[in-house]
């Protein structure tokens, strides 16, 4: 009587604990992502933004449009000398997590104050702007471009943050695309050294560049320096955010997954057992002896068997492949569960499609890599076929799921051109294509390789013969050629016999794939890094949020002299059809100059006749310096003209933003470049 052999006890008590634990932490991620409005953004502020208060106040409060992460310079205020008078250590007003308030000193003097702001808004992004109020009338202010420097990340801990970052995609879809590859294309590749070497590289990238990401966040959220990188307190800080949630999580499951891959490597890199008596015998060899013998029953009885000693490996397999595939979901929720799909529109749809979309990049790349060991290693046509299969459906994946991520970021055709989030997702774009036109040249290799019967199969390595001592100096023709044939041979000796000319060519445009893929990993982490274009769309329509929209680039800012009175004429068209629905918005600024500037707004129809709207607001904002957007308050000066005083405290290329509604659903925004100073 057959029995079927079950997986060991102890092995299966580890799937069990691992499949938990990974199940735990995955629930957990989950738990806390909930929607909210994508990039916070500036609400109110107290004392209201160009307001002029009777005496000055104890503390200033910012509200904005959701919960932000404060550190201790997150809020600071400037005096018109750039001195600084806050106290210090802002925190949340009364317990509300979508506000910041910080404390001034007593006895401050009139004139026009500067506050500088930066926070982390609930997508882990930071943000910054600056506004400004003043105490019994404004003043001049000679605020130093170095007071504001610290909206900006340090250049050195940016670009070491993003490369962290970066290594973090690559490691990822190193770790999951292998460990796939090896459980349903190529079992046996486990008890090779090269593909647990891969295996290992994918751990150990992934698990350095969370570390380094989860020390250099609080430098980089700051704008500090990179010394500030060890600074426990900031790390501790980290922690506390969505996004140090994210990674302390993440590091729980890569311990979790190193037991998964001594198990992986333990379980498959073991040679499958046979029955007594089957030796090494192949399923073909024992067909062909079932025919060829007089007792058929034994045969096919040695062929249940040695399909029963076989189970348990297929059981493993089995269990490791749900392993896997629970820790490739809970790995790909530590990073969507704190970036641009946790917040905006449709979060209970965004999450799923986005751990899709990495599951799917990382079984395509790392799978690639795999591609690459097997090809070195003499793996069969099989092998490559059953990947080319999970190729073609992760591409797939792919370009679902990268539609909806595409219309969720993006929000209007103008936003694909329009915005940094729109053109980097044009050159991913691209280089997804490269890489489907090097895949469609990879697939014809592979069908170079199915049609030749010799190479098809898998190949093992042969050793290279031992040289025989031949005299140097003979001049016997044969043995001349024998010892070239030693030389040539003891030279490859250690190389892989296995890369004939069709498995060479197909590694070939192999490596190529995996190298566009590198290019493809690195303008994702662009992309995760730049606010989604139906943001900045949003940001520059209503002129309300931080980061104003700047006119296209190529159009010459208009040129002030000090003391002097400025025209900018900025035609508009709401679309509605209302007689003032279009026509000319013309900003007058006198004198032009940095300090307060005396400002007249006058809206004029197409014929030239003033009109007058429901609503109209004007901001100016100096990108450069994440200063602004600094609204003008208006006072009605008859129809369709106002005035009103604005405060541009530096010198630089600013954008005036005019927006104009004429009805209660026709609105729009127009802008215009002026260089102050």
């Amino acid at each position: 009587m057959l029995t079927a052999a079950l997986p060991n006890p102890t092995t299966r008590r580890r799937l069990v604990g691992l499949l938990g634990l990974l199940g735990a932490v995955l629930a957990l991620m989950l738990a806390g992502a909930g929607p909210a409005a994508a990039h916070a953004t500036l609400q109110s502020t107290d004392p209201a933004q160009n307001s002029v208060v009777a005496t000055a106040p104890q503390t200033v409060t910012l509200t904005f449009s959701e919960a932000v992460s404060l550190s201790g310079d997150s809020v600071r205020v400037l005096d018109p000398a750039g001195k600084a008078v806050d106290t210090g250590g802002p925190a949340h007003a009364d317990g509300k997590d979508n506000t910041a308030r910080v404390g001034l000193n007593s006895g401050l003097a009139n004139g026009t104050y500067t506050v500088a702001w930066r926070a982390v808004s609930e997508d882990s992004h930071p943000i910054g702007g600056a506004f400004t109020f003043s105490i019994g009338a404004p003043s001049d202010t000679s605020v130093s471009t170095t007071a504001l420097s610290g909206a900006e990340a340090d250049g050195v801990v940016a670009a070491l943050y993003g490369t962290g970052r970066t290594v973090a995609y690559g490691a990822f879809a190193l770790l999951v695309g292998a460990a796939a590859f090896v459980l349903v294309c190529w079992p046996a590749g486990a008890a090779h050294r090269g593909m647990q070497r891969l295996l290992m590289t994918g751990w150990v990238a992934l698990l350095v560049s969370t570390v380094a990401v989860l020390m250099l966040r609080g430098p980089y959220e700051r704008g500090s320096g990179l010394g500030q990188a060890f600074d426990l307190s900031l790390v501790r800080a980290t922690l506390d955010e969505r996004i140090g949630t994210a990674l302390a999580a993440r590091l729980l499951l890569l311990a979790a997954s190193g037991v998964f891959l001594s198990l992986l490597v333990g379980q498959l890199g073991q040679p499958a057992p046979r029955p007594d008596g089957a030796g090494d015998a192949t399923d073909a060899t024992d067909t062909e002896e079932a025919e060829n013998s007089e007792d058929a029953e034994e045969a096919e009885l040695r062929q249940l068997e040695q399909r029963a000693a076989e189970r348990p490996q297929h059981e493993a397999r089995l269990g490791l492949g749900v392993a896997g595939l629970v820790l490739a979901v809970a790995l790909s929720a530590t990073w969507v569960g704190a970036d641009h799909a946790s917040v905006g529109i449709q979060v209970w749809l965004a999450l799923p499609l986005g751990m899709l979309h990495l599951i799917a990049m990382a079984l395509w790349l790392g799978g690639l890599a795999g591609m690459l060991v097997g090809l070195r290693h003499g793996i069969g046509a099989d092998a490559a076929d059953r990947f080319s299969r999970i190729a073609f459906g992760s591409v797939a994946v792919l370009t679902a799921t990268g539609i909806y991520q595409s219309w969720r970021g993006l929000g209007s055709w103008g936003a694909l051109t329009g915005t940094e989030y729109g053109r980097l997702l044009l050159l991913k774009t691209g280089c997804v294509v490269a890489m489907l036109g090097v895949a469609w040249i990879s697939r014809a290799w592979l069908a170079r390789l199915r049609a030749a019967p010799a190479e098809a199969g898998a190949v093992v390595p042969v050793e290279a013969p031992e040289p025989v001592a031949v005299a140097a100096q003979s001049d016997d023709p044969v043995r001349q050629a024998q010892l070239a044939r030693q030389q040539a041979a003891r030279t490859s000796a250690g190389r892989d016999r296995g890369l004939t000319p069709t498995r060479a060519g197909l590694r070939r445009s192999v490596l190529v794939e995996a190298l566009v893929g590198v290019a493809v990993l690195v303008v994702t982490t662009m992309l995760t890094n730049s606010p989604p274009g139906r943001v900045a769309s949003e940001i520059a329509a209503s002129g309300t949020a931080n980061g104003a929209a700047v006119p296209a680039p190529g159009v010459p800012a208009p040129q002030t002299v000090p003391g002097q009175t400025l025209e900018l004429k900025l035609p508009y068209d709401t679309k509605g059809r209302t007689p003032n629905a279009k026509g000319t918005a013309t900003v007058t600024l006198n004198p032009a100059r940095t300090g307060p500037n005396e400002v007249h707004l006058s809206l004029d129809g197409v014929d030239g006749r003033p009109v007058d709207v429901p609503e109209v607001e004007l901001a100016f904002t100096l990108p450069d310096r994440d200063l602004g957007p600094l609204p003008v308050p208006l006072t009605a000066e008859g129809a369709g003209r106002w005035s009103g005083t604005a405060q541009l405290p530096l010198a630089g290329n600013w954008v005036v933003s005019v927006q104009v509604r004429s009805s209660d659903i026709d609105q729009t925004t127009e802008i215009k470049q002026l260089k102050i100073g």
